[in-house]
Protein backbone atom coordinates (compact mmCIF):
# COMPACT_ATOMS: atom_id res chain seq x y z
CA UNK A 1 0.00 0.00 0.00
CA UNK A 2 1.36 3.79 -0.80
CA UNK A 3 1.46 5.92 1.66
CA UNK A 4 0.81 9.94 0.92
CA UNK A 5 4.38 10.54 1.75
CA UNK A 6 5.41 8.50 -0.99
CA UNK A 7 2.78 9.56 -3.47
CA UNK A 8 3.59 13.56 -3.54
CA UNK A 9 7.49 12.48 -3.25
CA UNK A 10 6.87 10.42 -6.55
CA UNK A 11 4.93 13.71 -7.81
CA UNK A 12 7.79 15.94 -6.59
CA UNK A 13 10.35 13.52 -8.78
CA UNK A 14 7.97 14.03 -11.33
CA UNK A 15 7.47 18.14 -11.69
CA UNK A 16 10.90 19.27 -9.86
CA UNK A 17 13.52 16.96 -10.60
CA UNK A 18 12.84 14.98 -14.29
CA UNK A 19 11.68 11.58 -13.59
CA UNK A 20 10.39 10.15 -16.34
CA UNK A 21 9.77 6.44 -17.94
CA UNK A 22 12.51 7.26 -20.68
CA UNK A 23 10.85 4.76 -22.99
CA UNK A 24 8.61 1.47 -23.36
CA UNK A 25 9.62 -0.55 -26.17
CA UNK A 26 8.94 -3.37 -27.85
CA UNK A 27 10.55 -6.04 -29.38
CA UNK A 28 9.48 -7.73 -31.92
CA UNK A 29 10.99 -10.79 -33.31
CA UNK A 30 11.05 -11.14 -37.15
CA UNK A 31 12.38 -14.57 -37.48
CA UNK A 32 9.21 -15.86 -39.36
CA UNK A 33 9.57 -12.86 -41.46
CA UNK A 34 12.37 -14.89 -43.74
CA UNK A 35 12.26 -15.06 -47.29
CA UNK A 36 13.92 -15.54 -50.09
CA UNK A 37 12.75 -13.11 -51.90
CA UNK A 38 13.35 -9.88 -49.95
CA UNK A 39 10.49 -7.89 -51.22
CA UNK A 40 7.90 -10.70 -49.33
CA UNK A 41 10.21 -10.96 -46.57
CA UNK A 42 9.87 -6.67 -46.09
CA UNK A 43 6.21 -6.98 -46.50
CA UNK A 44 5.81 -9.29 -44.02
CA UNK A 45 8.00 -6.94 -41.86
CA UNK A 46 6.15 -3.85 -42.62
CA UNK A 47 2.76 -5.95 -41.42
CA UNK A 48 3.62 -7.71 -38.25
CA UNK A 49 6.03 -4.52 -37.07
CA UNK A 50 2.50 -2.21 -38.02
CA UNK A 51 0.24 -5.00 -36.67
CA UNK A 52 2.13 -5.32 -33.01
CA UNK A 53 3.42 -2.14 -32.77
CA UNK A 54 0.06 -0.28 -33.98
CA UNK A 55 -1.45 0.07 -30.53
CA UNK A 56 2.00 1.07 -28.55
CA UNK A 57 1.78 4.65 -29.02
CA UNK A 58 -1.60 5.46 -27.75
CA UNK A 59 -1.45 2.64 -24.71
CA UNK A 60 2.20 4.53 -23.56
CA UNK A 61 -0.02 7.62 -23.77
CA UNK A 62 -3.17 6.49 -22.11
CA UNK A 63 -0.78 4.83 -18.93
CA UNK A 64 0.56 8.26 -19.30
CA UNK A 65 -2.75 10.17 -18.11
CA UNK A 66 -3.39 7.07 -15.70
CA UNK A 67 -0.49 7.21 -13.83
CA UNK A 68 0.56 11.06 -13.92
CA UNK A 69 3.96 10.08 -15.09
CA UNK A 70 5.93 11.23 -18.39
CA UNK A 71 7.06 8.73 -20.61
CA UNK A 72 9.33 9.96 -23.19
CA UNK A 73 9.16 7.71 -25.93
CA UNK A 74 7.30 4.96 -27.34
CA UNK A 75 10.02 2.89 -29.31
CA UNK A 76 10.17 -0.68 -31.53
CA UNK A 77 13.34 -3.26 -31.26
CA UNK A 78 13.75 -6.10 -33.61
CA UNK A 79 15.32 -9.42 -34.55
CA UNK A 80 19.02 -8.58 -35.68
CA UNK A 81 18.22 -7.98 -39.24
CA UNK A 82 21.17 -9.89 -40.27
CA UNK A 83 19.49 -12.98 -39.18
CA UNK A 84 16.23 -12.11 -41.05
CA UNK A 85 17.63 -10.73 -44.62
CA UNK A 86 20.27 -13.66 -45.07
CA UNK A 87 17.37 -15.83 -46.16
CA UNK A 88 17.01 -13.72 -49.28
CA UNK A 89 19.10 -12.44 -52.38
CA UNK A 90 19.27 -8.87 -52.05
CA UNK A 91 22.29 -7.16 -53.23
CA UNK A 92 22.68 -5.30 -50.06
CA UNK A 93 19.58 -4.63 -47.12
CA UNK A 94 18.56 -1.22 -47.16
CA UNK A 95 15.29 -2.13 -48.37
CA UNK A 96 15.22 -3.76 -45.11
CA UNK A 97 16.50 -0.41 -43.29
CA UNK A 98 13.32 1.71 -45.43
CA UNK A 99 10.76 -1.01 -44.79
CA UNK A 100 11.25 -0.65 -40.53
CA UNK A 101 11.59 3.18 -41.18
CA UNK A 102 8.01 3.18 -42.89
CA UNK A 103 6.61 0.96 -40.11
CA UNK A 104 8.21 3.34 -37.43
CA UNK A 105 6.57 6.23 -38.99
CA UNK A 106 2.99 4.36 -39.27
CA UNK A 107 2.84 3.31 -35.79
CA UNK A 108 4.53 6.94 -34.86
CA UNK A 109 7.73 5.65 -32.78
CA UNK A 110 10.55 8.22 -32.44
CA UNK A 111 13.12 5.14 -33.23
CA UNK A 112 13.35 1.55 -34.29
CA UNK A 113 16.44 -0.72 -33.51
CA UNK A 114 17.67 -3.75 -34.63
CA UNK A 115 19.00 -3.07 -38.13
CA UNK A 116 22.38 -5.02 -36.55
CA UNK A 117 24.78 -8.46 -36.80
CA UNK A 118 26.14 -10.38 -34.34
CA UNK A 119 30.13 -10.92 -35.80
CA UNK A 120 31.82 -11.39 -32.67
CA UNK A 121 33.39 -14.44 -33.61
CA UNK A 122 32.89 -14.21 -37.25
CA UNK A 123 31.04 -13.19 -40.46
CA UNK A 124 28.10 -14.58 -42.54
CA UNK A 125 27.59 -13.26 -45.66
CA UNK A 126 24.48 -11.76 -44.07
CA UNK A 127 26.43 -10.02 -41.48
CA UNK A 128 28.81 -8.58 -43.95
CA UNK A 129 26.10 -7.23 -46.47
CA UNK A 130 24.08 -5.40 -43.54
CA UNK A 131 27.26 -3.92 -41.91
CA UNK A 132 28.28 -2.69 -45.62
CA UNK A 133 24.57 -1.51 -45.69
CA UNK A 134 24.66 0.65 -42.55
CA UNK A 135 25.82 4.02 -44.07
CA UNK A 136 23.60 4.50 -46.91
CA UNK A 137 20.44 2.64 -44.32
CA UNK A 138 21.14 5.06 -41.45
CA UNK A 139 21.38 8.31 -44.07
CA UNK A 140 18.34 7.96 -45.99
CA UNK A 141 16.07 6.69 -43.01
CA UNK A 142 15.18 8.87 -39.89
CA UNK A 143 14.32 6.39 -37.00
CA UNK A 144 16.27 3.54 -37.92
CA UNK A 145 18.97 2.55 -35.70
CA UNK A 146 21.91 -0.08 -35.72
CA UNK A 147 24.24 -1.96 -34.29
CA UNK A 148 27.22 -4.57 -34.67
CA UNK A 149 28.47 -6.64 -31.49
CA UNK A 150 32.41 -7.35 -31.60
CA UNK A 151 33.46 -9.38 -28.94
CA UNK A 152 32.32 -11.17 -25.99
CA UNK A 153 34.01 -12.28 -22.82
CA UNK A 154 33.58 -16.00 -23.57
CA UNK A 155 35.32 -15.81 -27.65
CA UNK A 156 37.08 -12.51 -27.76
CA UNK A 157 37.14 -9.87 -30.07
CA UNK A 158 37.00 -9.32 -33.61
CA UNK A 159 39.26 -7.16 -34.76
CA UNK A 160 38.21 -8.05 -38.46
CA UNK A 161 34.88 -6.50 -37.44
CA UNK A 162 36.12 -3.79 -35.31
CA UNK A 163 38.15 -2.33 -38.43
CA UNK A 164 35.35 -2.73 -40.93
CA UNK A 165 32.67 -1.04 -38.42
CA UNK A 166 35.63 1.54 -38.32
CA UNK A 167 35.48 2.33 -41.65
CA UNK A 168 31.30 2.30 -42.13
CA UNK A 169 31.50 4.79 -38.67
CA UNK A 170 33.82 7.06 -41.09
CA UNK A 171 31.50 6.06 -44.05
CA UNK A 172 28.29 6.97 -42.37
CA UNK A 173 30.14 10.58 -41.08
CA UNK A 174 30.43 11.10 -44.68
CA UNK A 175 26.78 10.65 -45.75
CA UNK A 176 25.35 12.67 -43.35
CA UNK A 177 27.87 15.54 -43.43
CA UNK A 178 25.22 18.33 -43.93
CA UNK A 179 23.38 17.56 -40.44
CA UNK A 180 26.46 17.28 -38.58
CA UNK A 181 27.38 13.91 -38.82
CA UNK A 182 24.17 12.61 -37.28
CA UNK A 183 23.62 9.53 -39.06
CA UNK A 184 26.42 7.78 -36.36
CA UNK A 185 24.67 9.02 -33.39
CA UNK A 186 22.34 5.99 -34.23
CA UNK A 187 25.45 3.50 -34.54
CA UNK A 188 26.64 1.76 -31.80
CA UNK A 189 29.33 -0.72 -31.59
CA UNK A 190 29.03 -3.54 -28.71
CA UNK A 191 31.56 -5.75 -26.63
CA UNK A 192 28.76 -8.20 -24.71
CA UNK A 193 25.59 -6.66 -26.26
CA UNK A 194 22.38 -7.56 -23.98
CA UNK A 195 19.76 -8.58 -25.98
CA UNK A 196 16.86 -6.91 -24.21
CA UNK A 197 18.24 -3.52 -23.66
CA UNK A 198 15.44 -0.81 -24.40
CA UNK A 199 17.51 2.02 -24.74
CA UNK A 200 18.15 3.34 -28.48
CA UNK A 201 20.82 3.27 -30.52
CA UNK A 202 22.07 0.11 -29.31
CA UNK A 203 18.06 -1.97 -28.59
CA UNK A 204 17.64 -5.11 -30.43
CA UNK A 205 15.29 -8.33 -29.83
CA UNK A 206 17.29 -11.32 -29.04
CA UNK A 207 16.91 -14.46 -30.65
CA UNK A 208 15.85 -16.17 -27.13
CA UNK A 209 13.25 -13.75 -26.65
CA UNK A 210 9.55 -14.26 -26.94
CA UNK A 211 7.66 -13.20 -30.14
CA UNK A 212 6.62 -9.72 -28.78
CA UNK A 213 7.61 -8.31 -24.93
CA UNK A 214 7.45 -4.97 -23.13
CA UNK A 215 9.97 -3.86 -22.00
CA UNK A 216 10.60 -0.39 -20.38
CA UNK A 217 13.67 2.01 -19.50
CA UNK A 218 13.45 4.35 -16.75
CA UNK A 219 15.64 7.74 -15.92
CA UNK A 220 16.39 9.78 -12.80
CA UNK A 221 19.25 11.82 -12.64
CA UNK A 222 17.93 14.74 -11.31
CA UNK A 223 16.24 12.39 -8.28
CA UNK A 224 19.12 10.73 -7.64
CA UNK A 225 21.10 14.34 -7.32
CA UNK A 226 18.44 15.66 -5.26
CA UNK A 227 18.47 12.82 -2.75
CA UNK A 228 22.16 13.51 -2.17
CA UNK A 229 22.44 16.81 -1.72
CA UNK A 230 19.36 16.54 1.34
CA UNK A 231 22.04 13.89 3.22
CA UNK A 232 25.33 16.60 3.61
CA UNK A 233 27.95 15.67 4.78
CA UNK A 234 27.18 12.11 4.86
CA UNK A 235 30.07 9.19 4.25
CA UNK A 236 30.18 7.25 1.43
CA UNK A 237 28.24 4.16 2.88
CA UNK A 238 25.37 6.32 3.90
CA UNK A 239 25.97 7.79 0.38
CA UNK A 240 25.36 4.26 -1.55
CA UNK A 241 22.55 3.15 0.65
CA UNK A 242 20.51 6.61 -0.42
CA UNK A 243 21.58 5.96 -3.86
CA UNK A 244 19.89 2.75 -3.86
CA UNK A 245 16.82 3.38 -1.51
CA UNK A 246 16.13 5.80 -4.59
CA UNK A 247 16.78 3.43 -7.22
CA UNK A 248 14.70 0.95 -5.61
CA UNK A 249 12.05 3.43 -6.04
CA UNK A 250 12.74 4.48 -9.25
CA UNK A 251 12.57 0.71 -10.30
CA UNK A 252 9.11 -0.13 -8.72
CA UNK A 253 7.80 2.54 -11.09
CA UNK A 254 9.42 1.31 -13.88
CA UNK A 255 7.56 -1.90 -13.66
CA UNK A 256 4.64 -0.98 -12.84
CA UNK A 257 4.17 1.39 -15.91
CA UNK A 258 5.97 -2.01 -18.00
CA UNK A 259 3.20 -4.27 -16.48
CA UNK A 260 0.34 -1.83 -17.12
CA UNK A 261 1.70 -1.69 -20.81
CA UNK A 262 2.18 -5.60 -21.53
CA UNK A 263 -1.46 -6.32 -19.91
CA UNK A 264 -2.55 -3.28 -22.34
CA UNK A 265 -1.27 -4.64 -25.37
CA UNK A 266 -1.80 -8.25 -24.23
CA UNK A 267 2.11 -9.29 -24.84
CA UNK A 268 4.34 -10.67 -21.82
CA UNK A 269 6.24 -8.00 -19.79
CA UNK A 270 10.20 -8.48 -20.39
CA UNK A 271 12.54 -6.25 -18.41
CA UNK A 272 12.69 -3.00 -16.55
CA UNK A 273 16.22 -1.44 -17.11
CA UNK A 274 17.07 0.97 -14.20
CA UNK A 275 19.57 3.47 -15.88
CA UNK A 276 20.53 6.97 -14.96
CA UNK A 277 20.14 7.83 -18.39
CA UNK A 278 20.90 11.93 -19.03
CA UNK A 279 19.09 14.62 -21.38
CA UNK A 280 20.75 18.12 -22.24
CA UNK A 281 17.98 19.46 -19.66
CA UNK A 282 19.22 21.62 -16.84
CA UNK A 283 19.27 19.18 -13.98
CA UNK A 284 19.23 15.88 -15.77
CA UNK A 285 23.09 14.88 -15.84
CA UNK A 286 24.90 12.28 -14.07
CA UNK A 287 28.40 14.59 -14.44
CA UNK A 288 26.06 16.80 -11.71
CA UNK A 289 25.52 13.26 -9.67
CA UNK A 290 29.39 13.08 -9.55
CA UNK A 291 29.81 16.90 -8.70
CA UNK A 292 26.91 16.38 -5.58
CA UNK A 293 29.09 13.64 -4.48
CA UNK A 294 32.08 16.01 -3.59
CA UNK A 295 34.43 16.38 -7.04
CA UNK A 296 34.69 20.20 -8.54
CA UNK A 297 34.53 19.25 -11.94
CA UNK A 298 33.25 15.57 -13.48
CA UNK A 299 36.63 14.32 -15.16
CA UNK A 300 38.64 15.61 -11.34
CA UNK A 301 40.48 12.82 -9.62
CA UNK A 302 38.06 10.25 -8.20
CA UNK A 303 35.74 10.53 -10.97
CA UNK A 304 35.73 6.66 -11.26
CA UNK A 305 35.84 5.83 -8.13
CA UNK A 306 32.33 8.07 -7.65
CA UNK A 307 31.28 6.55 -10.60
CA UNK A 308 31.60 3.13 -9.58
CA UNK A 309 29.92 3.70 -6.54
CA UNK A 310 27.02 5.38 -8.51
CA UNK A 311 26.61 2.65 -10.76
CA UNK A 312 26.92 -0.37 -7.73
CA UNK A 313 24.47 1.57 -5.87
CA UNK A 314 21.64 1.60 -8.60
CA UNK A 315 22.26 -2.00 -9.46
CA UNK A 316 21.38 -3.43 -6.10
CA UNK A 317 18.38 -0.48 -5.67
CA UNK A 318 16.69 -1.91 -8.87
CA UNK A 319 17.36 -5.38 -7.93
CA UNK A 320 15.88 -5.14 -4.45
CA UNK A 321 12.93 -3.62 -6.30
CA UNK A 322 12.31 -6.49 -9.37
CA UNK A 323 13.33 -9.39 -10.42
CA UNK A 324 12.83 -8.15 -13.58
CA UNK A 325 15.83 -6.04 -14.08
CA UNK A 326 17.48 -6.19 -17.39
CA UNK A 327 19.18 -4.20 -20.16
CA UNK A 328 21.88 -1.86 -19.38
CA UNK A 329 20.67 -0.71 -15.80
CA UNK A 330 23.21 1.21 -14.38
CA UNK A 331 24.67 5.08 -15.34
CA UNK A 332 25.37 6.64 -18.93
CA UNK A 333 27.83 8.79 -19.51
CA UNK A 334 26.92 10.28 -23.06
CA UNK A 335 29.08 13.40 -23.91
CA UNK A 336 26.15 15.28 -25.81
CA UNK A 337 23.16 13.99 -23.99
CA UNK A 338 24.66 15.57 -20.34
CA UNK A 339 25.10 18.91 -19.77
CA UNK A 340 27.48 18.64 -17.16
CA UNK A 341 29.77 16.43 -18.96
CA UNK A 342 29.60 18.99 -21.67
CA UNK A 343 30.60 22.06 -19.33
CA UNK A 344 33.17 19.25 -18.07
CA UNK A 345 35.03 19.30 -21.71
CA UNK A 346 34.77 22.47 -22.22
CA UNK A 347 36.42 23.41 -19.20
CA UNK A 348 39.30 21.26 -19.55
CA UNK A 349 38.23 18.44 -17.31
CA UNK A 350 37.59 15.87 -18.97
CA UNK A 351 39.14 14.20 -21.93
CA UNK A 352 38.80 11.17 -23.78
CA UNK A 353 41.17 9.36 -21.93
CA UNK A 354 39.28 10.14 -18.51
CA UNK A 355 36.29 8.99 -20.17
CA UNK A 356 37.58 5.94 -21.36
CA UNK A 357 38.46 5.07 -17.75
CA UNK A 358 35.44 5.80 -16.24
CA UNK A 359 33.86 3.30 -18.83
CA UNK A 360 35.37 0.11 -16.69
CA UNK A 361 32.68 1.40 -14.25
CA UNK A 362 29.75 2.72 -15.83
CA UNK A 363 26.83 1.03 -18.08
CA UNK A 364 27.99 1.71 -21.52
CA UNK A 365 30.85 3.06 -22.37
CA UNK A 366 32.21 5.83 -24.95
CA UNK A 367 28.77 7.73 -25.60
CA UNK A 368 28.21 10.07 -28.15
CA UNK A 369 31.57 11.43 -28.33
CA UNK A 370 32.44 13.85 -31.61
CA UNK A 371 35.67 13.80 -32.40
CA UNK A 372 37.52 15.78 -35.69
CA UNK A 373 36.12 14.65 -39.03
CA UNK A 374 40.11 13.85 -40.26
CA UNK A 375 40.64 11.05 -37.99
CA UNK A 376 41.67 8.19 -39.69
CA UNK A 377 39.42 4.88 -39.60
CA UNK A 378 42.49 2.89 -38.37
CA UNK A 379 42.10 4.88 -34.96
CA UNK A 380 38.59 5.00 -35.18
CA UNK A 381 38.86 1.27 -34.73
CA UNK A 382 41.37 0.72 -32.22
CA UNK A 383 39.37 3.29 -30.06
CA UNK A 384 36.20 0.54 -30.28
CA UNK A 385 39.28 -1.82 -29.64
CA UNK A 386 39.96 -0.41 -26.34
CA UNK A 387 36.41 -0.33 -25.64
CA UNK A 388 35.59 -4.25 -26.11
CA UNK A 389 38.70 -5.04 -24.33
CA UNK A 390 37.62 -3.40 -21.16
CA UNK A 391 34.29 -4.65 -21.37
CA UNK A 392 35.84 -8.55 -22.17
CA UNK A 393 38.49 -8.80 -19.63
CA UNK A 394 35.62 -7.37 -17.25
CA UNK A 395 32.80 -9.27 -18.08
CA UNK A 396 30.52 -5.97 -18.54
CA UNK A 397 28.84 -4.50 -21.59
CA UNK A 398 30.92 -1.59 -23.05
CA UNK A 399 30.22 0.22 -26.39
CA UNK A 400 31.17 2.90 -28.27
CA UNK A 401 28.90 5.39 -30.02
CA UNK A 402 31.89 8.13 -31.66
CA UNK A 403 31.02 10.48 -34.06
CA UNK A 404 34.02 11.74 -36.65
CA UNK A 405 32.05 14.65 -37.32
CA UNK A 406 32.97 15.70 -40.83
CA UNK A 407 34.49 19.11 -41.72
CA UNK A 408 34.80 19.69 -37.94
CA UNK A 409 38.27 20.08 -36.00
CA UNK A 410 38.57 20.19 -32.28
CA UNK A 411 36.76 23.15 -30.56
CA UNK A 412 34.18 23.16 -33.14
CA UNK A 413 30.90 22.14 -31.84
CA UNK A 414 27.89 19.62 -33.72
CA UNK A 415 24.75 19.95 -33.10
CA UNK A 416 21.84 17.50 -32.89
CA UNK A 417 18.64 18.69 -31.13
CA UNK A 418 16.48 17.12 -29.06
CA UNK A 419 17.42 13.77 -26.74
CA UNK A 420 20.85 13.66 -29.00
CA UNK A 421 21.67 17.31 -27.88
CA UNK A 422 25.13 18.96 -28.84
CA UNK A 423 28.58 17.86 -28.13
CA UNK A 424 32.43 19.96 -28.25
CA UNK A 425 34.41 18.16 -30.85
CA UNK A 426 37.32 16.44 -28.47
CA UNK A 427 40.61 15.58 -28.88
CA UNK A 428 42.21 12.16 -30.41
CA UNK A 429 45.37 11.05 -28.98
CA UNK A 430 47.92 11.57 -32.68
CA UNK A 431 49.94 8.43 -32.74
CA UNK A 432 48.51 5.96 -34.88
CA UNK A 433 47.81 2.14 -34.47
CA UNK A 434 47.16 1.16 -37.83
CA UNK A 435 49.82 -1.22 -38.00
CA UNK A 436 48.25 -2.54 -34.56
CA UNK A 437 44.53 -3.18 -36.17
CA UNK A 438 45.62 -4.32 -39.07
CA UNK A 439 47.27 -7.24 -38.24
CA UNK A 440 43.57 -8.32 -38.01
CA UNK A 441 42.36 -11.76 -37.06
CA UNK A 442 40.74 -12.18 -33.36
CA UNK A 443 42.07 -11.10 -30.03
CA UNK A 444 41.21 -14.83 -27.78
CA UNK A 445 39.02 -14.75 -24.95
CA UNK A 446 40.68 -13.99 -20.82
CA UNK A 447 41.69 -16.92 -19.65
CA UNK A 448 38.79 -16.41 -16.90
CA UNK A 449 36.33 -16.86 -19.67
CA UNK A 450 36.76 -20.82 -19.83
CA UNK A 451 33.98 -21.71 -16.99
CA UNK A 452 32.18 -24.83 -18.34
Amino acid sequence: MLTIEEILETIKMVQEENLDIRTITMGISLRDCSDANHRIACRKIYDKVTRLAGPLVRAGEEISREYGLPIVNKRISVTPIALVAEASSADDYCCYAETLDRAAEAVGVNFIGGFSALVHKGFTGGDRKLIESIPRALSETERVCASVNVATSRVGINMDAILLTGAVIKKTAELTAGRDSIGCAKLVVFANVPEDNPFMAGAFHGIGEPDCVINTGVSGPGVVRSAISRVGDADLGELSETIKKMAFKITRMGELVGRAAAKKLGVPFGIVDVSLAPTPAIGDSVAEILQEMGLERCGAPGSTAALALLNDAVKKGGAMASSYVGGLSGAFIPVSEDAGMIAAVDDGALNIEKLEAMTAVCSVGLDMIAIPGDTSVETIAAIIADEAAIGVFNHKTTAVRIIPAAGKQVGDRVEFGGLLGRAPVMAVNRFSAAAFVNRGGRIPAPIHSLRN
